[in-house]
């Protein structure tokens, strides 16, 4: 399917891999057509079953954008590096081309492809089963430098507060001029899991480090970025694989 959608979408289904490992994330938005959303859904179901009927083996995760404006679905995925774009070895995405072109691109509104590299120094090493959700918040950057040190900052008192968030982070590849430069994925299991209540990540900071550099961080933080933003994503896992 990576290779079919990617020729015809510019979008490879895949999931978000959960191995501690450097890797390329594919990042598929997807606006669906209003009024299309239950054939949209019934389409990729249609282009699911196919695909593992021909004994296909990529595996795949489809998103579903919580706030914001349009219907938009997030399709995620991994490749261990660029030369698996060079690859053509898809035989059941091929079989089931047609589904694409005539059962799921007639409710698209528009896509967007994006790639992502992943930052292991600053990603939590944990891992978490059964996601159900994830918060994502993305940032687009004036100053890298600074931005980097405060990130490495935060991340060094969360550690050093044995206070392990599940955040993984990621630079994006090239992209529109008005792009996100990084985001920061958080997983939950469920939306109960955003009721719990702990110390925001700069509290962390200033109990580490005192007040004085948690407000000098802070400052640096605010002149290093231009914009910040967020939106929750929940898994449909009866359309992933």
């Amino acid at each position: 399917m990576k290779k079919v959608l990617y020729l015809l979408l510019l979008c490879p289904l895949l999931i978000v891999a959960q191995e501690n490992k450097d890797y390329l994330l594919s990042i598929s938005e997807i606006t669906v057509k209003q009024g299309h959303n239950e054939a949209f859904l019934q389409g990729v179901k249609s282009w699911k079953e196919c695909y593992l009927e021909n004994k296909g083996e990529d595996k795949w995760g489809v998103w579903h954008r919580l706030q914001g404006e349009g219907n938009v679905y997030v399709l995620t995925g991994r490749m261990a590096n660029w030369a698996e774009f060079d690859k053509d070895d898809d035989a059941a995405g091929k079989e089931c081309q047609a589904i694409v072109l005539n059962l799921i691109m007639p409710h698209v509104e528009s896509f967007k492809f994006s790639i992502a590299q992943t930052i292991l120094d600053w990603s939590s090493e944990s891992q978490m089963e059964n996601v159900g959700l994830v918060w994502n918040t993305f940032f687009e950057i004036q100053n890298s430098a600074d931005f980097k040190e405060v990130v490495q900052g935060i991340q060094s008192a969360l550690k050093s507060s044995n206070d392990d968030r599940n955040g993984k982070w990621f630079t994006f590849m090239g992209g529109d001029r008005d792009d996100a430069d990084y985001f920061v994925s958080t997983p939950f299991s469920k939306f109960a899991d955003l009721d719990k209540d702990e110390d925001g990540v700069w509290q962390v900071y200033e109990k580490v480090n005192g007040k004085k550099k948690a407000d000098e961080l802070r400052a640096k933080f605010r002149s290093s970025v231009v914009d910040v933003w967020s939106y929750i994503y929940t898994l449909n896992k009866d359309l992933s694989n």
